[in-house]
């Protein structure tokens, strides 16, 4: 049994570089069995670095690791953490999209082998999906690459959990709902809750504070590669949180009022029907209207958004896409940042039928100033930016594009507080000058910041609602009542 008081995993000043860039400077963490340890800051503040190396992905430039077993390591690796007892689900999901759920499991686990591995690991990683995310619709026959983003976290998710030849110690979960409705979020915390309860460890990284607060038993705050506060959760509040972080201490509820709605009885700047079959409510949007898009996820609202675009030419409107899903669906991987900003403005930025290598800079060095993206150089590669300063350049993009209107797929997957704040208030300045914005999101409080609200269920819209008659009951029930 373990020793309730005695770290697991005790780092002792552990440092990361990256070239000149320091990620991690001299960190020093434990994480004791049966706590949910929550970790916060902003993009690039080394919270994903530093549990890569906690997973033996990366190496510290310098350090210790210390598992509590009388042995240190400072040439830590996957193996090493795979014996230690650590799984990690990833940011940025780390399944094969080429093969099926139940192949996916077998990945993960060699012990699954010989005789009918198939149905050994079709059993494993059905049972866990099942514990963890009742009601669940995934097939363990599905190919990975078919489901939908929040469908491959689950399966992700319920891998990590999935024991066969060894115990797990401590689950890294890192951003682990940014692509989970409310309802599938809040099956995986109780879960971790009985996790922890069970006496395993987890460390809980998220942007979404009410998660943090309401499911970590001790919190830390990261800033510039170090730990800069660590106490119980209860010690905490959303403001001290916000404020530690070193983010304006401003609550996103100072914004949930809205002005009034900018419906009036003139012709809808854009009208269509979420589905082929024209029945139901339809989706309206006025010129320089911010329409939200609510619901639980897989309901059709990522589909309408998706014909909404492929349709722009028919409609005679420019528009822009923001991608949730970035590795699929939104960076560039083999391009420079500045590239993946840019392309979206190529045919402002000619010079007799040739790019402007010049504009095309300059444009790139005005989005990462004005997004605040962290990069001393905005010709690295994008993939050398974190998760959320990825997230930062799609809307870099989308921002400095021509677009009249900008539609976003539930883009605020693993951007920090501090960053939503400021592109709220660059949403809302842009629609002032009459941008419309098409805007799927899971997050109740981004719902909040909508001028009308449609609730999707089962790719129809089951209630319309403007910003005064919006509330979390009408969308919940919206989203499991049958449309009318």
């Amino acid at each position: 049994m373990n020793d309730m008081s005695r770290p697991i995993v005790k780092l002792n000043s552990v440092e990361k570089n990256f070239g000149a860039v320091r990620a991690l400077d001299g960190v020093d963490l434990d994480i004791l069995p049966g706590e949910c340890l929550g970790l916060v800051g902003h993009n690039g503040a080394g919270k994903s670095t530093l549990m890569n190396i906690l997973a033996g992905i990366q190496t510290p430039t310098s350090g210790i690791l210390d598992f509590g077993d009388g042995g240190t390591s400072t040439n830590h690796n996957v193996s090493e953490a795979r014996r230690q007892g650590i799984r990690c689900v990833f940011q940025e999901l780390s399944l094969c999209p080429n093969l099926t759920v139940t192949e996916n499991a077998r990945i993960q686990h060699p012990g699954i082998k010989g005789w009918n591995w198939r149905a050994r690991a079709r059993e494993l990683i059905l049972g866990h999906l099942d514990e963890i995310f009742p009601n669940h619709g995934i097939s363990a026959d599905d190919l990975v690459g078919d489901l939908s983003i929040a469908k491959r976290q689950m399966v992700e998710i319920a891998r990590a959990f999935s024991i066969v030849d060894s115990d797990i110690r401590l689950v890294i979960l890192d951003e682990p709902t940014s692509s989970l409705d409310a309802t599938i979020a809040d099956q995986l915390m109780a879960h971790v809750r009985r996790f922890t309860g069970a006496g395993g460890s987890c460390v809980l990284i998220s942007h979404l504070l009410e998660e943090i607060l309401t499911t970590s038993d001790r919190i830390i705050v990261m800033r510039d590669g170090d730990v800069v506060d660590s106490r119980p959760a209860q010690d905490f509040s959303r403001q001290t949180l916000v404020e530690t972080m070193g983010s304006v201490a401003k609550d996103l509820h100072e914004f949930d009022q809205n002005t009034d709605s900018k419906r009036s009885e003139e012709t809808p700047y854009l009208s269509i029907y979420p589905t082929e079959a024209h029945r139901g409510i339809s989706l309206n949007a006025h010129k320089g209207e911010i329409v939200g898009l609510a619901g639980l996820s897989g309901h059709g609202q990522t589909d309408t958004l998706v014909r909404i675009y492929d349709r722009r030419k028919q409609y005679g409107i420019e528009m822009a896409f923001v991608a949730g899903d970035r590795q699929s669906d939104g960076v560039f991987p083999l391009w420079t940042i500045g590239q993946n900003i840019s392309i979206s403005s190529i045919r402002n930025l000619l010079n007799l039928g040739l790019l402007d290598l010049k504009r095309e800079h300059e444009l790139a060095e005005e989005w990462r100033d004005k997004i605040a993206i962290r990069t001393p150089d905005v010709n690295h590669n994008i993939l050398s930016l974190s998760g959320g300063n990825q997230q930062k350049a799609l809307f870099a993009r989308a921002f400095g594009s021509p677009a009249d209107t900008i539609l976003m797929d539930d883009p605020m997957r693993g951007v920090d507080i501090g960053t939503k704040q400021e592109v709220y208030e660059m949403i809302r300045a842009e629609a002032a000058t009459g941008r419309t914005f098409i805007w799927y999101t899971t997050e109740m409080d981004e719902l909040k910041h909508c001028d009308h609200v449609y609730v999707f269920r089962n790719g129809q819209i089951a209630a319309d609602l403007s910003s005064q008659e919006l509330t979390e009951q009408k969308v919940l029930h919206a989203s499991f009542e049958e449309a009318s």
